[in-house]
């Protein structure tokens, strides 16, 4: 009886009204700022482009979003869907505040699927008079987010994915890291493999104007309305925490591995080394978020399999949350059956961090390996550009980039993962960049590095599926899922009989 209370209490509270909030808008004129003399007359020499650098190596991607925060002038616009409370967390808030308080307009967009814990922060960062804090799609009742979660279902199973970092309309960085230890390769968690770009020029209004239209949509709400008023001494204590964190002997050799990549001075010299190319914003419209029956245009999985349907002669895809589903494995098939050279890399069941997804994705595995389509599964112990940052061979690693490329001559990068989460759910936004240069290169690393990294996937004689696992000319043959234990993989078995694939 408690249960069902509470559950009815929670489940029925209600968001707060809208009327009245602000609608602001990226402040565009900002040539003059620090940022805006470097990179102008960089993109007046490549009118209608992008320059494109791409954000391999953790340390990399953790040190631009620093140094972008640090050299903002005038706006920060900021939208993540998971922000962790750990060192790089907490480090990145700092970021925010430090520009805020010379002045820097902050505009920070968080999905409140995984605020959980960072009220009392968030409220102090709404608080600054130069920082607003929205949520997205949030949780009416800050306690009992399960049975709310259960009360309001359908709402809520719809999240904001979406990841972008932008400064002064000037330069962003899109893909798909979140903020938090494991994605810049801090902690010892495990590691995730991942891939972001940072871009100048043509395709970062194209950004700002997404921002625009997720902060001024129905579903992001002033986390003033939501949460306790920042009370006396929370911004000291906000300090306190900042200090702390800075102290840390982890942070410590972290900010200092950051400080030390060459990507800092010669992005603030602009001498930063970018592929200039056509490249395009795509992404969800907001109202997917409320509208169940959202289609056609809305969805920014129309556009992309428009991108990748084209394929004349090589597609390659990257992702961690592959759950095709029928529709998806058939696409994939008939590309195959067209003569395309089809490529997959996923998370191994040993690598991946969401077992559900990997049960939906097993359902296709026969089905690709029959038409056509060469599957590879990411070893838990890749040697990737991760672990040989941090010098840790055997670390366990988990794919977390979403990318593909077509013909070698085009790229997408972004947060959007090859399930019905991300087609159908979750909102995505994510760069298409006609680049052979940097389509090329995922190929090349793709050629270079399978073998090694991952396990190639076959039909035995029989028919049944094999994983191959390659020491220098040897094979080694699993022929159940490598480095599991009969337990999980049974589990894994069970859950792939439930009608759960479109939660995935």
């Amino acid at each position: 009886m408690v249960i069902a209370a509470t559950l009815w209490v929670t489940g029925c509270a209600t968001l707060p009204p809208l009327e009245g909030r602000p609608e602001t808008h990226v402040v565009a004129h900002t040539a003059d700022t620090r940022l805006g003399r470097s990179i102008t007359p960089r993109a007046a020499e490549h009118p209608g482009q992008s320059g494109i650098y791409a954000l391999a190596v953790p340390t990399d991607a953790f040190a631009a979003r620093v140094v972008l925060a640090a050299t903002a002038e005038k706006t920060l616009d900021v939208q993540y869907y998971i922000w962790r409370g750990d060192q790089t967390g907490y480090l990145l808030f700092e970021a925010l505040w430090r520009a805020a308080g010379r002045g820097v307009r902050v505009r920070l967009l968080l999905d409140d699927n995984n605020t959980k814990g960072l009220d009392e922060t968030i409220a102090a960062l709404d608080a600054h008079p130069n920082i607003e804090v929205r949520l997205y799609n949030p949780v009416a009742s800050r306690s009992g987010r399960m049975f709310q979660m259960l009360g309001d279902f359908s709402r809520l199973n719809r999240r904001m994915h979406n990841k972008s970092f932008t400064a002064d309309d000037q330069a962003t960085i899109v893909g798909g890291r979140n903020v938090g230890n494991e994605y810049f390769g801090a902690g010892e968690e495990t590691l995730f493999t991942d891939l972001d770009v940072l871009a100048i020029g043509k395709a970062v209004h194209e950004v700002s104007a997404a921002f625009d239209l997720y902060w001024n949509s129905a579903s992001a709400y002033p986390a003033s309305l939501l949460l306790e008023p920042a009370g006396d001494g929370a911004s000291g204590r906000l300090l306190e925490r900042f200090a702390q964190t800075r102290d840390d002997p982890e942070s410590k050799s972290y900010i200092d591995a950051a400080r030390d990549t060459p990507l800092v001075q010669e992005l603030l010299d602009g001498k930063l080394a970018m592929e200039w190319a056509d490249a395009r914003a795509v992404r969800d419209d907001p109202a997917k978020t409320l509208d169940p029956q959202a289609g056609g245009d809305t969805l920014m999985l129309t556009g992309l399999l428009a991108t990748f349907g084209n394929a004349a002669n090589t597609f390659d895809l990257v992702s961690p949350y592959f759950v095709p589903g029928k529709d998806g494995a058939a696409a994939l098939v008939a590309l195959a059956s067209r003569g395309v050279a089809t490529r997959v890399l996923t998370n191994s069941l040993a690598a991946t961090d969401v077992g559900a997804v990997h049960a939906g994705y097993s359902k296709s595995r026969e089905e690709l390996l029959r038409g056509g389509v060469r599957l590879y599964e990411l070893k838990p112990t890749a040697t990737t550009q991760q672990t040989k940052k941090k010098g840790q061979g055997s670390s366990p690693e988990s794919l977390h980039a979403k990318t593909f490329a077509v013909d070698r001559k085009r790229i997408f990068v972004g947060s959007f993962n090859f399930d019905p989460r991300s087609a159908r759910l979750n909102t995505e936004m994510g760069l298409v960049i006609e680049s052979p240069a940097l389509a090329s290169r995922l190929a090349a690393t793709l050629d270079q590095g399978l073998a090694q990294n991952a396990y190639e996937l076959r039909l035995s004689p029989g028919g049944s599926i094999e994983w191959i696992e390659r020491v220098g000319t040897s094979e080694i043959v699993h022929e159940d899922e490598p480095r599991t234990g009969a337990l999980r993989r049974a589990w894994i078995r069970f859950l792939s009989w439930l009608p759960i694939d479109w939660l995935l």
